[in-house]
Order: C-alpha cells, then sequence, then structure tokens
C-alpha cells in the first residue's frame, strides 16, 4: 500500500523558515518523481516543486512563486522528501502536500500558516 504521511507545518511569522518532510513507503521511492502541491483554504490545488527520479539525475523543479526561496529534496535511504521553505510570505499559508502523481497518491497535508 502505498502511504505518504506528511509533517513539519506550524505557523511561523513572515520571513521565518520550515522544514516539511514526506515519509514514503509502499513503492520504490527513487525511481519516481514526487511532488509538493499546496492547497490555499477556498481556492484550488498550486503545484509548488518536483524533485525528479535519481536515475533522472535528479532534477529540481520549481514554481515561480517559490523560486529561489524554497528547496525540494530527497533522501532514499530513509524515504523522504523534505521542502525547505524560507522567506516565508503570507501568501505561502495553505495546506501542503506531498504527491506521487503517477499513482495518483497523496499525503493527508500539513497547514503551514505565516502570520505576524
Amino acid at each position: 500500500e502505498v502511504q505518504l504521511v506528511e509533517s513539519g507545518g506550524g505557523l511561523v511569522q513572515p520571513g521565518g523558515s520550515l522544514r516539511l518532510s514526506c515519509a514514503a513507503s509502499g513503492f520504490a521511492f527513487s525511481t519516481v518523481t514526487m511532488n509538493w502541491v499546496r492547497q490555499v483554504e477556498g481556492k484550488g490545488l498550486q503545484w509548488v516543486a518536483r524533485v525528479t527520479s535519481t536515475s533522472r539525475g535528479s532534477r529540481y523543479i520549481y514554481s515561480d512563486s517559490v523560486k529561489g526561496r524554497f528547496t525540494v529534496s530527497r533522501d532514499n535511504v530513509k524515504n523522504t522528501l523534505q521542502l525547505q521553505m524560507n522567506n516565508l510570505k503570507p501568501e505561502d499559508t495553505a495546506v501542503y502536500y506531498c504527491v506521487h502523481f503517477t499513482q495518483d497518491a497523496w499525503g493527508q497535508g500539513t497547514r503551514v500558516a505565516v502570520s505576524s
């Protein structure tokens, strides 16, 4: 069974940092592209970042809204996906999901709130 479990969300002031983590199980983690997607309350889903599989050289791709502030990474030994978020802004407030699109697998989400 494919499982994705996010953690690390919370409340942070503008300009602060958070590190999200996603524990993956039930599939060959190192061989798949993994994504972070977020949903602002009352709005649609927004793709945030992607890291391709290690076999493809692990390319790192970001949406324009987070480029230069967020960093996605993966640990293929621990089967975890991370999202380091720096210089957070109020518009980053959302529920963040770890997603394996090929199998349409989503975690339960972790909430990030950026507010003073």
